[in-house]
């Protein structure tokens, strides 16, 4: 199977995820959309790493768009709730 060259990763937004005892609508979460790239790069599972232009959003993305973030540099907490996908 051919892997992506982009991704976008969904960064839900934490106090959306968490939400009050009554689910939001859809339109009311909040969401940051990240478009990543492949890189030369295999994260510790052995799928590529995709990276932002800046280098700092670091992904290693599964061929089933399973997301682990990696860290970039000291001192990152990295969202929970982090989804991938595909770019065409």
């Amino acid at each position: 199977m051919a892997r992506r060259e982009r991704y976008e990763l969904i960064f839900v937004h934490p106090d959306a995820a968490a939400g009050p005892s009554s689910a939001p609508a859809a339109e009311d979460v909040a969401e940051d959309v990240v478009v990543v790239h492949r890189t030369d790069s295999s994260g510790p599972g052995g799928h590529p790493v995709y990276a932002d232009d800046t280098g700092i959003v670091r992904a290693e993305i599964s061929d089933r768009a399973e997301v682990r973030m990696l860290a970039s540099g000291g001192h990152q907490v990295h969202s929970s709730t982090v989804r991938a996908r595909p770019v065409t």
